[in-house]
This record gives structure tokens, sequence and C-alpha cells, in this order.
């Protein structure tokens, strides 16, 4: 029999961490690493409270993928997770978010003809590809959408600037600030990435009193625990695009 799965969860900040947990038996255990904390669960689990944005997501889910390689005990999966903004009607607040492209949304050129991404600069990459075979099962485990997951270094909050994304991007349904910055990570270290999303509240005007950030959690909670069945008997090696 192989070893169990090892898979980080790489959350923005601690109550979204949390409440990955609340989907677990049993207490975490801190690991301490340089600049971050994991709290470690059994069976595999890693859970990581990264930071706000994707710069900060990158650098802490960096930290923990290269210190699991030197100790010989590699991540075989990175999910991005946590909760978002969804984009009506396809992404209602409540509902559940599985990215199959993790797309920034805003990194490249504002020009006269309008905004350019960094690939067509000549620069990097914009969009990272879960595995569809993680995905379908991911969507049928937990009910959730499949879409593009945009990552924004600032959240939407006009109806204008909403209404720009979705020209853009067609597929989008979900916006949050760390998913691409977890990929990028999880490409530099070849392991595969999915990303998770609890729908908070809708993109466009902001609108903090219409936020329903408790409902999101306790959907981030109960998505995972649907969702741990499906990682724990996902083949890693199947990472068909």
């Amino acid at each position: 029999m192989g070893r169990p799965l090892r898979v980080l969860v790489a959350t923005a900040v601690p109550v979204e961490r949390d409440a990955v947990a609340r989907a677990f038996p049993g207490p975490a255990r801190e690991v301490r690493l340089p600049g971050t904390v994991l709290h470690r669960l059994p069976g595999g689990y890693d859970l990581l409270a990264a930071g706000v944005g994707p710069a900060p997501a990158a650098a802490a889910t960096a930290t923990a993928l290269t210190a699991a390689a030197l100790e010989g005990t590699p991540y075989d999966l990175v999910v991005s997770a946590g909760i978002g903004g969804g984009f009506p009607p396809g992404a209602p607040v409540g509902s559940l978010v599985v990215a199959d492209e993790i797309t920034v949304a805003d990194l490249g050129a504002e020009t006269a003809d309008g905004f350019l991404p960094v690939t067509e600069l000549g620069f990097g990459a914009v969009t990272h590809r879960p595995p569809e075979s993680l995905v379908r099962a991911a969507v049928s485990a937990t009910g959730a959408h499949a879409g593009t997951v945009l990552t924004v270094s600032t959240v939407t909050g006009t109806a204008a600037r909403a209404a720009a994304l979705r020209t853009r991007h067609p597929r989008a349904l979900a916006e949050a600030m760390e998913g691409f910055g977890v990929a990028e990570a999880a490409a530099a270290h070849a392991v595969p990435v999915l990303e998770l999303r609890a729908v908070s509240n809708p993109v466009g005007p902001r609108d903090r009193a219409a936020w329903r950030v408790g409902d999101a959690l306790a959907a981030l909670t109960a998505g995972f625990g649907k969702l741990a069945p499906v990682l724990e008997s996902w083949n890693p090696h199947d990472r068909t695009h």
C-alpha cells in the first residue's frame, strides 16, 4: 500500500484555514517554517494561512513546498482555498466554485487599445490549468460550479470593472486574490494545483453589508468534507489536461 497523499492547502487568512480544518477530525499540530507556520492534520494534510494577495501567497507556498522537498516528503497536490466573489448568475452567494483555469486578471499593461496580458508582452504566464480529472471529480463530489477563477490584486468594487473582467474573461465564475500566486509556486515545483472558492459576495459594486462571509466559510467547510475523499482516492500521476 502506498503512502497517503500529501496535500498542502493554502488559504489567505487564518479564519479560512480554520474553516478548512473543521472538515477534518483531530487536532492540528503547528510546524514552524521560516516566515510562516503550517497546521499539520492527520492523514497527510498541511494547512497554511499564506497571506492576502498573490505575492505573499506565492512566497509562503513556495517556502512550504521547498521545506517538504528538502525533508524528502514532497507534496502531491497544492490546493488554493478560501472565500471569494462570484460572478452572477453563474456563481451565487453560498455556492462553491472549482477552477478549471486559474488566471491572473490584471498582470499586464494598459494601452490605448485596452489591456494587454503579460504574455502578449512576451513574458511569463497568465493561466494555470488544474488536472481535468481532478476538477471533474471535485465538481461531482461537492456540487461546485467549474469555471475560471480570476486572481486580482485589487478586489472589484464597481459594475464597470466587473463588466470589463467578464468581457476579457467570459468563463469567469469567481475572483479572489491568491490562486495564481499559489499556482505559480506549485508549478515551479512541478506539483499539480487545484482551487476551491466559496462565494461570499457578488463581484461588482462594493457592499459589505450584503456579504455573507459566515455562510461562505460554512460552505467551505462542507465542501472540503466532500472533497477530502476525492483527494485521497485521486492518482497524483493522472495530470491529464
